[in-house]
């Protein structure tokens, strides 16, 4: 092992947690409200069921209202121990727990990590609300897998036929910045698609990349360069 390269992501790791602790809030004692369906758009709720070292029964649960605006820093976590309101913290936030700790961040289009991680490093995903848009598409994927299974496979496919078609059409005007075309020549698109069917598209693959994030199904590549 190298253990420079441990050591730096020890460091890395170590500052996370830093910038977690000072995200960190003290909760207020307020109850745990009933999640409505008409927050489905705007609400994300998950639980997490573990045992005390008395082996008393605990159930955390992390509130997420996200509205519209996923990316602006100001989101907010809240997390309730037995229905009662324990700590707050903005994205992406790390609450301490029984055994471990649960974190929690957000993509543009999502939850892409609502994580218990336990003092060994171990990790298992709480479970969503049965009643919130996550607990709804996990309700599909255990009652019709093969159809779930499709549903993700197909927008994998808008994703990467995004990705592709950008780079093919970008590729054409960079080409013929004069210091690239004089290194390695100019490149012509062999697509020019119309201004309506790239609209469309680029709507298939926002569609695409929040299917993704209802089931807290993350990649960089997949999830920006695709939109």
């Amino acid at each position: 092992m190298d253990v420079r390269a441990s050591g730096g992501g020890e460091m890395v790791e170590s500052f996370r947690r830093w910038r977690a602790s000072k995200r960190l809030k003290e909760g207020d004692g307020r109850l745990l409200p009933r999640f409505r369906w008409w927050q489905i758009p705007v609400r994300a709720l998950f639980t997490l069921p573990l045992a005390d070292r008395d082996d008393r029964a605990m159930v955390y649960a992390v509130d997420v209202r996200h509205w519209a605006n996923l990316d602006s820093g100001k989101v907010r976590a809240h997390l309730y121990l037995n229905g009662t309101h324990r700590a707050q913290s903005k994205l992406p936030a790390r609450f301490p727990v029984e055994g471990g700790t649960v974190h929690v961040a957000m993509s543009s289009y999502g939850i892409k990590r609502c994580h218990y991680v336990t003092a060994r490093g171990a990790e298992r995903e709480l479970t969503p609300d049965p009643k919130s848009a996550e607990g709804r598409r996990a309700t599909l994927d255990r009652r019709h897998p093969v159809l779930s299974r499709l549903i993700g496979a197909f927008s994998v496919l808008l994703l990467l036929t995004g990705i592709g078609l950008n780079l093919l059409q970008i590729a054409e005007p960079i080409s013929q910045i004069p210091p690239i075309a004089q290194s390695i020549g100019t490149f012509e698109s062999p697509i020019h698609l119309p201004l309506w069917l790239n609209l469309t598209l680029g709507f298939g693959a926002l569609l695409a990349s929040m299917e993704r994030a209802l089931r807290m199904q993350y990649n960089p590549l997949l999830d920006k360069v695709g939109n």
